[in-house]
């Protein structure tokens, strides 16, 4: 074989090998580590190794803590790396709480981290609170007036309150109760654009930041507007409202009545039918009267002179209708 061809395959196995013995023995992190003060062998980074823990995740955060003085140990890293947990982002939030001097445990924050908030962030939110503003919040004052109210809010974490806490939305609806509250209980819409901090004052007052996160340090009303008369709207409604009752009642008074009206009508008809049917039988009962000699002749002979005499009164009661016309002219 080629002197060179033996020569090259040497060198690329001695470097495969170098490279799994690297990858196993991280000897350039054990160095970083021993120069920083950390004391950590090598067997402890080969067994994370086989625990599958990357100890680049588990050293850097380690030197640190322990540049800041934290005292914080390989297991206590390693056991939140396995529980799936941001090591590096933990021990940065307890050097900036270190820093601002706020009361920070490792084992707080682990658990503030693990429920899913940034540790970091909340650290920082207390140095430096935050300011969250409300949407547009509509309320009505009692005199029927809308008005728009728009509040910033200033909060910072609460450390102590990060672990099962309310967030950002729960602030947000509770100053929006608080703002429909305040202006709802206000006499005239006046009031509120007159003094808007009477707002600020109600609001803060109730302790909306109980069971939350977060606390509250101010509450500023950025932006006040007059919106709709929704009491004249709501009034114009049940008018208009009592109206189409109104119309809906008269026209079924209006249907009875018809309908009474048509009803006696059919009573007339029936009772002239009837008269009729009686007046037919008139003559047939007086030729009977005077077949069987219930009635004389001139019994008959009185009775169609009385008709005749009530026949002419008639006529001279009732002048006729051409001769008034006449009159008229």
């Amino acid at each position: 074989m080629d002197p060179i061809v033996s020569i090259i395959i040497i060198a690329v196995i001695a470097i495969i090998v170098l490279s799994v013995f690297l990858s196993f023995f991280p000897i350039m992190l054990w160095i970083s580590a021993l120069a920083s003060g950390v004391r950590i062998s090598i067997i402890t980074l080969v067994a994370m190794r086989l625990r599958r823990v990357i100890p680049s995740r588990i050293v850097n955060p380690l030197i640190k803590a322990t540049k800041a003085g934290l005292g914080l140990t390989i297991n206590q890293l390693e056991s939140h790396f396995l529980a799936g947990g941001n090591v590096d982002r933990v021990v940065n939030a307890l050097i900036a709480a270190q820093r601002a001097n706020i009361e920070l445990v490792f084992e707080r924050a682990a658990a503030i981290d693990l429920a899913g908030r940034d540790v970091l962030q909340a650290v920082q939110m207390s140095v430096n609170p935050r300011v969250i503003e409300t949407p547009i919040v509509a309320a009505v004052a009692k005199d029927g007036i809308e008005v728009k109210v728009k509040a910033r809010v200033t909060v910072r974490a609460n450390i102590e309150r990060l672990v099962g806490g309310a967030g950002e939305e729960t602030i947000i609806a509770r100053v929006g109760e608080g703002i429909v509250t305040t202006v709802g209980s206000s006499n005239s819409h006046k009031d509120v654009l007159e003094n808007p901090d009477l707002i600020s004052r109600t609001v803060l007052g109730k302790g909306l930041d109980a069971g939350t996160a977060f606390e509250i340090l101010s509450i500023d009303i950025a932006d006040v507007d007059v919106g709709k008369n929704i009491g004249a709207h709501l009034q114009t409604e049940q008018a208009e409202a009592d109206k189409r009752i109104a119309q809906a009642k008269a026209e079924e008074r209006r249907a009875m009545a018809v309908a009474q009206e048509q009803e006696m009508k059919a009573r007339v008809v029936e009772m002239r039918a009837r008269v009729v049917e009686s007046e037919s039988q008139v003559p047939l009962a007086m030729a009977d009267a005077l077949r069987t000699g219930k009635i004389g002749v001139m019994d008959y002979m009185n009775l169609k002179n009385l008709e005749a005499d009530t026949q002419m009164r008639n006529s001279i009661g009732k002048p006729d209708a051409s001769s008034s016309d006449k009159d008229e002219h």
